[in-house]
This record gives C-alpha cells, structure tokens and sequence, in this order.
C-alpha cells in the first residue's frame, strides 16, 4: 500500500484548484455560521396536592444551564386532558393526522398539539413467548380500557431489526390488529445473564461452558442502538413522546456498552423522549435448585445459598440499565411487578398537561461534556419534573479514538454518502494463481480538500482510509483495508493544487463485488466515499485471456514486496493514471498482459535463425481522434511467457506523447494471439494537454 502526491497535471487537480479558488474569494467576504441546535424541555408542574398546574406562561419560568441562565425562544403548552373533553372538535378544525408522522420528513407542531404520543415498544429479542404474551395482554386491555381520545399510539418492535409494525394513530383496531400479529413472533431470549464459570450453572451433561460475555456485550449494544434509532425517528416531533419499552432486562456488561448507553441517552433526551421501562417477566420468585424448566445446577451452590444469591445479583444487573435508562430520560422504571397498567397510568398522568420550553444554549463548547439543566418558576410551592441535563454536543477533536472508529463504521455500513472530502477511485484486475485476480485500487484525494499544517517547514496532515469488498449477492464482506496514511511532505508549497492517490489491492476471485471506500482527514472530521460495482471477468470463457489496461505515466520504487501485484516489476511499481490525463511531453505507458498464449506449430523449413518461443503475441496501440486514426506504434512482439507462475506474458509499452497534439482521443489497444488465431481490441479514453512549465516529480509517502 502506498500514497503518492501527483504533480498539477490531472484534470482532478485542476477541479480541485478552482474549488479552492472559489472557497479562498468567498472567505474575504463574510463567514456565516447558522446553529439550528435547540435544547427541549419537558416540565411538569404540580401543585402540593398533586394536582396538575396549566396556567403558567413563559415569563414564569427560568432555565438555568450549568448555573447561567437561559433565554427561552419557544413555550408551548401541551394539555391532553382538555383534548379528551373536546377532541373531536379540536380534531376536525386541524385537519386530518397524518398516516406517516415517523417516516414523514417534517411534522407540523399544531396537528399534534395537546395529543399524547405514545410507542409501545416491544423488545422480542429479550422476551420468552410468556412474557411477551403478558406484555401484549396488558397493552390490548390499556387500548380497551385505558386509551382516551387524546392518545396516538404507536407499535414498534425490534427482533433481528427494528420495525414499525403501526404509526401513531388512534385506532384501536388497527392497534390490536398490530398486537395479533405480534403475538405470532417467538422471542429469541438473547439475553443470557452473566457467564464466564460452571457455577451455579445447569448442568447439560457437556464438558465445555462456553463464555458468552461477548455475544452478550454485542446483544446489548444492538438493543442500546435500536432505542437511540427509535429516539431519533421521534426526533423531528417537538412534544414529549413516551415510551413504554418491555423487555426481560438489559444487560449492561462493565465498561463495553458505556459508550453505547450514554449515547442512547442522550439521543432520547435530545429528542425529548422519555422512557419508561417495564420488565415483563414480572415478580419473580428465585428457588435454590433453579427453575423447573432447567437442569440441576453444577456444583455446591445450590446448598450454600450462593445460587440464589447468584440469581438476585443477575437479576439487579439486568434492570439496572433500566432504571438507569428511565432516571436519565425523564421517565420511570417499571420492575417486579405484574400490574404492568401502572405503567400506563404513570404515562397518561405525566403527559396529561406539560410545558415545552425551548432554548438555544449559550455554551459554545464542542467537548461532549454535561450540562445540568435547572427550571425554575416564580410562584411558590410548585414542584416541577423535568429532566435534570444532557450531553452537550462534541467536535471531531473532541473524539475519543473509539469515537473515530465508530464514525467509520458507520459511514461504511450507510446508505447515504458523505461528499464533503472529493474521493475518485479506479481499479483494475490481473490473474494471479489459482484462477484468483489481484485488483489492484487506486484513490485519489485533492490535495485541496485536506487541511494541511506547516511544521518545521513541513507541511504535515493525515487521513484515514477504509474499505470493504462485498459479495453483490450475499453482501458478505470479502475483502477489507483499513489504514492511517500519514502525509509529511518537505519543501513542498504547492501542495493544495495537487492530488494525493493511495494504492492498495484485493486477491479475489471471479465474481460481481459491491466496493466501498471512505476517507476522512483527521483535522476537521470531514469524509467522503466512493462505491461502485467491480466486475472480475471469468477469463475461461474469453478467447483471448487478457487484463486490464493500466494508464501510467510514472515509475516509483516500490516501498515494500508484493509478489502477487504485477504493477511492481524489477523493484519499481508502476503507478496508474486514473485520471487518463497527460501533459504533452509526460511518459505515456501501456501495461496490460496476456494468459496462456498459444505455443506456434513447428515449421520444418523455417530458417534456422529464426526466433522460435513460448507464445507469439503481437500488439499495438492507435489514437483516433473522432473516427479518424492520427497515430498508431509500431507492432510488438512477444515470444516469452514473462511470468511462468502465472502463464502471464507481459506488454509494458511506451508512447511518445510530444507526438500527439493537444484534446481527447480514444485509444484502441490490438492484441493478437497469432498462433492461437485469437484477438481482442480494448479501447480507453485519452486527454493530452498542452505543455505548461515542468511539473514537480511525485513524492512518495511514507
């Protein structure tokens, strides 16, 4: 693998130069920076009866950040209760609801303004079929006793996936249409509690207890994910949206899901969701000997009282994460109970009447830190329920080294590409052994999208560079690259009009592959991807068994041994052209091979001198501008197989460009097997430019 900075030749180089030009004239103009971040908080006043308070205004409250005080651009009023009282009225005045409020781009506030929003939340991954069973009997009895006018309920659950099984909506048939369907769906019971020893474990009869701490981390985060996706699909709507998520526990394994918890977290309370946990297996009893469904425990465990010790420990791990969850969200957690309606109350009571205050935070830090939220009201003995603060938001800089891998990961496993860093990509193939192709991969950055910093005279930055190979039919990933490219150039001041191009390679074999790459510079955070399907051609069924065409017009040595990359030869690797443009003046080279050539027929009166070989294999190359041939060279021939091991005879051919004028041409590559009587005739296409003053040598890096 290697990285090399391309002279100002390329066609790249120059778009990317008049982006800089653009960029640098708009910077002496003005610079204008939009923060559209708003921070939502939820209050609840009440009384010291507890009664619900709904005549406060915005200038009774103040919000406090970190101990500064706020200035509170929206107030909203959220009244439920007076909805259930008049609500087909306010209904028909408003309009219809929307069929699609989480898929929908935007919602506007005034058609779900004193609505209260609910998601039943069905965790099937963790639940055994009973529990989820008692978690769907009780949601059916809420919508049939509990659901008032002013209630849009929405069904979401999360398997192998997180799916939305019913939007928001006030239909309860539609409602326990989506619990019916449900019901049909076995729970995978993932969550398999703390392992790691045979104690106090059933004994099956086998030998080896396998430690699943780690598929138990990799559950956790999956569900963790999956609240923080939901969290986000409620995001765009500004009132307060609960929900009430049933599982059999969420097992927090130590420090592993820290980071996938706190962001959970905050995406809830950025999106002013509030959870409120319930977990469905109820009040459970903890017998000595283990449950009756289970084998005999292992050891001396179940007559010491360590097993049910053991089994309370468990338990309290699984729905700490719960409670914590609940705590930091606003809401509350539902545990060793199996009245689950409490938890329907406890909803309906804290989203009946609440205020929306809403505030763009004077704290310009981007270091992810806390910030504690304080409300305070000016009228004496109320009490308010808010949530007590959140995560602020977190530049690159500030990104711990778990953070920047996680961003790649994530940008290569998206649908959607990032665009801010121009990334141009090629790849070619070449039979290597055992009917695989080395593929090798050429990137390219402009060198004005990466934010160099000038040190002792060196201009000094770094990138990160990704990518994966992936089956097109089975997505499955084949071949990976994964690297920090450090870029250390001395002397060099015209580093911004030029291009850094990053070589790397894949052994595959024939086949139809998904490739993607993702590069980030690591000053600012910015990224860019590339994808495209790559084609690895089964050569058996071609006649004439041929490569790819390289375009190069520079030689470098090569700065570490592959044998299976045909494009380092004698020490020097050859560096292609991806751009296909060259400075009239430029080394222009073809390099291409040929596989299993014919061996030609012996001729019994042929001249005793005359060359006799391997393979007979002639090859030229013409330019045609339009249909018109300018120039064609002279014919090659190859007699030798270059390279045994592979049955690969190699053209590497030079092309004087000084004879080719300025503009675009096609080229038509001749091969002829002559001996085997077969042929092909690839074309490419070509730009030559006029000569400008001599382009600095490319600088490899290190």
């Amino acid at each position: 693998m290697s990285a090399l900075l391309w002279p100002n030749a390329a066609l790249l180089a120059q778009q990317s130069q008049s982006r800089q030009t653009t960029n640098s004239s708009s910077q002496g103009m003005f610079t204008m920076k939009v923060n559209t971040d708003i921070v939502l908080v939820s209050v609840t006043a009440r009384d010291k009866q507890g009664n619900l308070i709904r005549d406060l205004k915005q200038s009774d409250f103040t919000v406090l950040e970190d101990g500064k005080a706020q200035q509170v651009r929206s107030f909203d009023v959220e009244d439920a209760q007076t909805f259930a009282k008049t609500g087909p009225e306010q209904a028909v005045s408003r309009g219809p609801l929307p069929t699609q409020v989480m898929s929908a781009q935007k919602v506007a506030p005034e058609v779900l303004r004193d609505r209260r929003l609910i998601v039943l939340f069905f965790d099937l991954s963790s639940m055994e079929p009973e529990e989820l069973e008692r978690a769907a009997a009780s949601a059916q009895k809420y919508i049939d006793k509990q659901m008032s006018p002013a209630d849009l309920v929405a069904v979401v659950t999360f398997d192998t996936s997180l799916q939305m099984r019913n939007d928001f909506t006030s239909d309860k048939a539609a409602l326990k249409h989506s619990l019916n369907v449900m019901l049909g769906i076995e729970g995978q019971g993932l969550a398999n509690g703390s392992t790691g020893t045979d104690e106090g474990q059933a004994d099956t009869g086998q030998n080896f207890t396998a430690d699943d701490t780690e598929y138990n981390t990799f559950n956790t985060d999956r569900r963790l994910q999956a609240i923080a996706s939901l969290s986000q699909a409620l995001a765009k709507i500004n009132q307060k949206k609960a929900v009430l998520y049933f599982s059999s526990g969420l097992q927090k394994t130590g420090t592993e899901n820290q980071a996938q918890l706190r962001q959970a977290i905050n995406t809830a309370v950025k999106a002013n969701v509030s959870l409120y946990p319930v977990d469905s297996r109820g009040l459970e009893a903890f017998a000595p000997g283990g449950n009756a469904q289970n084998a005999s425990l292992r050891g001396t465990a179940a007559y010491s009282g360590q097993a049910v010790l053991s089994q309370y420990d468990s338990n309290f791990a699984t729905q700490e994460t719960l409670s914590t969850i609940a705590s930091d969200t606003g809401g509350k957690a539902f545990l060793d109970s199996n009245d689950f309606g409490k938890a329907y109350d406890k909803v309906q009571a804290d989203t009946s009447t609440y205020y929306v205050l809403g505030y763009h935070s004077s704290n310009p830090a981007m270091d992810g830190h806390y910030r504690k939220i304080t409300v305070k009201v000016n009228r004496p003995d109320i009490k308010l329920e808010y949530r007590q603060g959140y995560y602020g938001p977190r530049d690159f800089k500030h990104y711990t080294k778990d953070d920047r891998e996680q961003q790649l990961d994530d940008e290569i496993a998206s649908d959607l590409p990032e665009t801010d860093v121009p990334v141009y990509l090629e790849s070619e193939y070449f039979r290597s052994k055992d009917d695989k192709f080395f593929i090798p991969v050429s990137l390219v950055v402009p060198g004005s999208a990466i934010p160099f910093s000038q040190v002792n005279d060196k201009d000094k930055a770094s990138i990160d560079i990704v990518g994966v190979v992936r089956d097109k039919q089975t997505k499955f990933p084949v071949g990976q690259v994964r690297e920090n490219v450090k870029l250390n150039f001395e002397g060099t001041k015209q580093i911004r009009s030029k291009n850094v191009q990053y070589n790397t390679g894949f052994l595959l074999p024939a086949g139809t592959y998904h490739l993607k790459f993702v590069v980030r510079e690591n000053e600012n955070g910015r990224m860019g991807s590339f994808e495209t399907d790559l084609v690895v051609p089964d050569l058996r069924k071609q006649p004439l068994k041929m490569s790819s065409v390289v375009l190069a017009s520079q030689h470098v040595p090569a700065t570490q041994k592959q044998t299976q990359n045909p494009l380092i030869r004698n020490g020097q690797q050859i560096i292609p052209n991806i751009a296909h443009v060259f400075v009239n003046g430029q080394p222009l080279t073809f390099y291409y091979e040929v596989y299993d050539g014919a061996k030609p027929k012996p001729v019994d009166d042929a001249p005793k001198d005359a060359k006799r070989g391997n393979v007979r294999l002639l090859s030229s190359v013409q330019f045609f501008r339009g249909k018109i041939k300018v120039y064609e060279t002279s014919l090659v021939e190859v007699h030798e197989v270059t390279y045994p091991d592979r049955k690969a005879s190699a053209f590497e051919l030079e092309v004087p460009s000084t004879q080719l004028k300025a503009g675009w041409y096609t080229c038509q590559i001749n091969v002829v097997d002559d001996a085997g009587g077969t042929f092909a005739f690839p074309r490419l296409p070509l730009l030559i430019k006029d000569a400008q003053p001599a382009p600095a040598q490319a600088a490899t890096v290190q």
